[in-house]
């Protein structure tokens, strides 16, 4: 694409094309849904937690689920392979046309707690809570629908990818010091509740 006179900076891992979005704020991000360590969705959902930049999601012709999971994680467009650079352009110009939205805010408040998604910072009570990056990264998970259950395979996806140690159980041991740092307990949980066998929901109360 620098053809187009686009400056272009290229990365093969989907944990990193996240980083890269938040360290360069680039207008617009070509997403492979099938990336190795972390999917182009799920790199596309992290992404739209920080930042309103285009995103096209480039995967195979499925039977539409894949577009569809795509375009639910915020993608602006889904191109299939193959394909030709000339579209490519075509598709991009048609994306920088749009006006984008002025964003919202990134802070979700739920009762004394409050989430800076854009930040990373915690509140409760108005006082900071300091939460390792694990620990930050399970709440804005769990936090960002409430009520609905996330399984434990899940989070070790979408948080540790590839670093994952092969032990599920860190997942527990994470969101108990978590739970210690929001002031609850498994049994007194206020936020963050297990569901047996499964995972964990956050509760907005």
């Amino acid at each position: 694409m620098t053809d187009e006179g686009y400056a272009v900076i290229a990365t093969r891992q989907g944990g990193s094309a996240v980083e890269v979005a938040r360290v360069n704020e680039p207008e617009l991000l070509l997403l492979n849904a099938d990336l190795p360590d972390v999917s182009g969705v799920e790199a596309c959902r992290r992404i739209r937690s920080f930042s309103e930049a285009y995103v096209i999601l480039i995967g195979p012709d499925s039977d539409g689920s894949d577009r569809i999971e795509g375009f639910s994680a915020g993608a602006d467009d889904y191109l299939v392979r193959p394909y030709s650079l000339a579209e490519l352009a075509l598709r991009i110009r048609a994306l920088r046309r749009r006006l984008r939205p002025v964003p919202t805010s990134r802070v979700r408040s739920y009762g004394s707690l409050q989430i800076d998604t854009g930040a990373r910072e915690v509140t409760r009570d108005g006082v900071p809570v300091a939460l390792t990056k694990i620990e930050f990264d399970l709440l804005e998970t769990l936090s960002r629908v409430p009520h609905q259950t996330v399984s434990r395979d899940e989070l070790l996806t979408g948080i540790w990818g590839s670093r994952w140690p092969g032990d599920d159980h860190v997942v527990d041991v994470h969101v108990g010091n978590l739970r210690r740092k929001l002031g609850e307990t498994a049994s007194a949980a206020r936020h963050v509740h297990t569901v047996r066998g499964v995972g964990y929901r956050f509760e907005a109360a």
